[in-house]
């Protein structure tokens, strides 16, 4: 199986046709399907991204209960939720006293917490600052939702990843199938980049994308995009260098990272992972996850979704030579930052 068994088309519209409010329906079997539906955590749900991704799971009928945590403000983004008609119930949490009332219950625990990139904010700073706040909600987990999946959206999740891991690790409930960082915004913009290049709708172009989450260690696959597209190869050299630099290019504009586009993509990804949690078949997508590479312990790879989180990782699969040269670049410096959070942690609490 491939990327090419997910029809991106067909997933938005799924995202989309699930929010259909069809209320007299969703009563009559909320009694039946209820043990279907599950619990969700959103860690940091006050935040530029947390509030727009709530507020797209609030619509989704997969959710039973909708956990918000944050350490301020949360009480009102939940209140605000709550007043619309949708079936998951929403819970307020606020201040780290509140985390595991938080994450009690919870099946899936999304983690969009800490501090965005925003003027002033180097990526090492970003390291400084979001560190801690994983290892904290980390724990958190371990001790309160040990069997939950873990979703990761919070950056940088090249280092994010490993911190978690490690705090797991040292708790004794790591389950590498069940910790996973969200890459989807980096296929979606891959997806938006050559599907305007080519004049291609992007809702139907598939394009893995692997290696990690920022700058050059984003290595989209273009020679296994489906439909199949070819560029001469300064543009093919160009528009994968526009993916790669997306991030950066919206901060230079927005004076901000990414928010609306990574709750969107945020959201996609909770969606198929709610969908795989209960049953559905052959849910295919890019995650940063435990690697079968053997010279990288985490890597982005298509990888199948199922009950338990990671079903199957299918690996980075053929590539190109320019592709196998950037990927081969790219595990250089995810390599070091994995060795930065392992380092963090081991330093933090030494055992």
């Amino acid at each position: 199986m491939t990327l090419s068994s997910l029809h991106y088309g067909s997933m938005v519209s799924r995202f989309l046709q699930s929010r259909v409010p069809l209320l007299h329906q969703e009563v009559n079997h909320l009694a039946t399907t209820n043990q279907l539906r599950l619990n969700v955590a959103v860690c940091g749900a006050s935040g530029g991204i947390g509030q727009s991704l709530s507020l797209l799971l609030k619509h989704s009928i997969l959710i039973k209960e909708l956990a918000l945590y944050d350490i301020v403000d949360t009480i009102g983004v939940a209140t605000d939720l709550s007043h619309i008609p949708t079936v998951p119930k929403v819970r307020g949490y606020v201040g780290s006293q509140q985390l595991k009332d938080a994450l009690t219950g919870a099946q899936v625990v999304v983690v969009t917490a800490g501090t965005a990139r925003k003027t002033g904010v180097t990526r090492e700073d970003l390291f400084d600052l979001n560190a801690p706040v994983i290892k904290e909600i980390t724990e958190g987990i371990a001790e309160a939702a040990p069997k939950a999946i873990i979703a990761v959206i919070t950056n940088p999740i090249n280092s994010l990843i490993p911190i978690a891991a490690e705090v797991l690790k040292k708790a004794g409930v790591f389950d590498p199938k069940k910790l996973i960082g969200i890459t989807t915004l980096a296929v979606l913009r891959a997806r938006t980049f050559i599907g305007r290049a080519k004049c291609i709708d992007p809702m139907y172009i598939n394009i893995p994308v692997v290696g990690g989450h920022t700058g050059t260690t984003i290595v989209p696959l273009v020679s296994r995009a489906t439909p199949p597209v070819s560029f001469p190869e300064e543009e093919l050299e160009a528009i994968i260098s526009k993916i790669q630099r997306a991030g950066t290019e919206l901060y230079n504009v927005k004076g901000n990272s990414a928010t609306l586009s990574m709750a969107y993509a945020g959201a996609l990804f909770v969606d198929d992972l709610c969908r795989a949690i209960t049953g559905e078949p052959n849910i295919v997508h890019c995650a940063y996850v435990t690697s079968e590479v053997e010279e990288v312990k985490y890597l982005a790879t298509p990888v199948i979704l199922g009950p338990d989180g990671i079903e199957k990782n299918l690996g980075v699969g053929k590539t190109s030579e320019l592709e196998s040269t950037l990927l081969k670049e790219a595990i250089n410096i995810i390599r070091q930052s994995i060795e930065k959070g392992e380092e963090f942690v081991h330093k933090v609490s030494p055992v």
